[in-house]
């Protein structure tokens, strides 16, 4: 599958008009602010643009950031205006035409941002540990419709977990399925290379992550895709399939589901761009201002991460309510009490 992808992206595909599905194509409305900087990049490195989503988390700079299967280096040229002169941005991708063309305009955008501060490596995100990259020493780890590219998620999970310092994250839009791929789908090299065939079941990407160290993923946003090629559409018979934003934390005291301890924060309004509320994920915008209530692990991300001086903290860990209402799980045992007829009780 290496060299199909390699091929596919370093030969078959020139431009984003290329592509036979919109599997690979954001149709999210940029932020005005981030319109001028992405103003600012080569028409050649936009061209060649194939990600499903928009990974510029806040409150990035002075990051360091790596950027997993970074093509000819769209967000990498995004995320540099982010980070700043003090920051570094690192690209890792395998297909070699891809990073000639990222390296072709390097000088392009130092002039242009008066800084150079990205550099680009030739790699498998399978096998970060080969490229000399130190452990903990990225603060952001993201990747635009990458990861299910690769025949070893377990591996690409674990490598960045490994490289991101405490109480950083790992940013991320990718592509997924509402089962598992059967293998006619996984092995057609069409729909692999147009992002379907390695898609992951949604419900197995939530074990891998939490088997990596990721506790507790949360969502940020998500849409349907829909396959316009006819043909390919049909190959694909009844599987669905999803283009999802996530953010992951390196927090390895996070519980592995939202547990009460009476605690909220209050949203300063201080994130530059967001002054009357901050998205953590899809179910928790927070109000500039507002006492909101969170469970523990939301606690911790906000306290335990760079996000951390936006906040003001109300509660500890001192006394446990049981599970966080509202959070998709619940007390598998019956409220109601079953009487004191000693012969309506049961032992197993």
């Amino acid at each position: 599958m290496h060299d199909l992808v390699q091929d596919y992206y370093g030969r078959q595909l020139k431009t984003t008009s290329d592509l036979k599905t919109n599997a690979c194509c954001d149709p999210t409305e940029l932020p005005e602010w981030l319109k001028p900087l992405l103003s600012n990049i080569h028409p050649e490195v936009l061209s060649r643009y194939y990600g499903c989503g928009l990974v510029c988390p806040p409150l990035l700079e002075g990051c360091r950031v790596l950027d997993l299967g970074c093509g000819s280096g769209r967000d990498i040229y995004l995320l540099s205006q982010l980070v700043g002169p003090k920051g570094e941005v690192v690209g890792v991708d395998m297909t070699e035409e891809q990073l000639a063309v990222a390296r072709q305009h390097q000088l392009h955008h130092a002039d242009k941002f008066g800084f150079d501060n990205v550099r680009f490596l030739h790699g498998y995100i399978e096998e970060l540990d080969t490229l000399e990259l130190e452990p903990e020493s990225f603060d952001v780890i993201i990747s635009n419709c990458v990861v299910n590219l690769s025949t070893d998620k377990d591996a690409v999970l674990k490598g960045l977990f490994r490289l991101l310092k405490q109480g950083g994250e790992f940013y991320f839009s990718d592509v997924y399925a509402d089962r598992r791929i059967p293998m006619a789908l996984s092995s057609d090299p069409e729909l692999f290379g147009e992002c379907l065939g390695g898609a992951l079941y949604w419900n197995d990407f939530l074990e891998v992550a939490q088997n990596s160290g990721f506790r507790d993923p949360r969502l940020v946003e998500s849409r349907p895709l829909l396959i316009s090629n006819p043909t390919l559409a049909h190959r694909c018979g009844a599987v669905r399939f999803f283009s999802a934003t996530y953010r992951l934390f390196k927090l390895p005291e996070l519980e592995k589901d939202c547990e009460d301890y009476g605690q909220a924060v209050i949203y300063k309004g201080s994130v530059p761009d967001s002054p009357d509320q901050f998205t953590l994920d899809g179910h928790h915008i927070i109000e500039t201002g507002r006492v909101f209530p969170v469970c523990g692990n939301t606690w911790k991300m906000l306290a335990e991460s760079r996000l951390a001086p936006h906040f003001e903290f109300i509660g500890d860990f001192s006394r446990h309510f049981g599970l966080f209402p509202g959070c998709g799980k619940e007390m598998p045992f019956t409220a109601e009490a079953s009487g004191s007829d000693p012969s309506n009780t049961q032992c197993c």
